[in-house]
């Protein structure tokens, strides 16, 4: 009895550093992100909140003479490769599930470069700090 207690305690260990592992080796996308220009709005402005857990929270401000339109989307990102893969789940808080999938071109701790696979749009996000709000669309238009 003892024996399979040992074993189920080391088997559980070897499955948490399993599940550490990609993490770990995303931990360079793991942050806040603050970036301009979206497909339809070269001048929109949006941060995107990657967490330690997978999950995602991508803020959009679109600004037009000084008046914000803002959107919320929220579900879980992943990277395999040179590919980083965003799993939409909710637009506005109402279930809008769609999967969007991006070409990493470079990043730094400071910087990233990806390509929308379906916009052929390119992002060029900054790191920003974790508590980063939203500029003003009087301080952008």
């Amino acid at each position: 009895m003892r024996s399979v207690i040992v074993a189920l305690i080391l088997l559980g260990s070897a499955a948490s550093v399993l599940s550490a592992a990609p993490a770990q080796a995303q931990g360079w996308m793991i942050g806040t992100w603050f970036g301009h220009g979206q497909p339809q709005d070269k001048a929109a402005m949006y941060i995107d909140r990657m967490r330690p857990d997978g999950t995602w929270r991508g803020e959009y401000r679109t600004c037009m003479k000084g008046k914000a339109t803002d959107q919320l989307q929220t579900g879980r990102w992943s990277v395999k490769g040179d590919m980083l893969t965003l799993k939409v789940e909710t637009v506005d808080g109402i279930a809008a599930p769609r999967t969007d999938t991006y070409k990493m071109l470079a990043h730094s701790p400071a910087s990233q470069d990806y390509l929308s696979t379906g916009w052929n749009f390119r992002y060029m996000p900054q790191r920003v700090a974790d508590d980063f709000q939203m500029p003003s669309c009087e301080l952008v238009s």
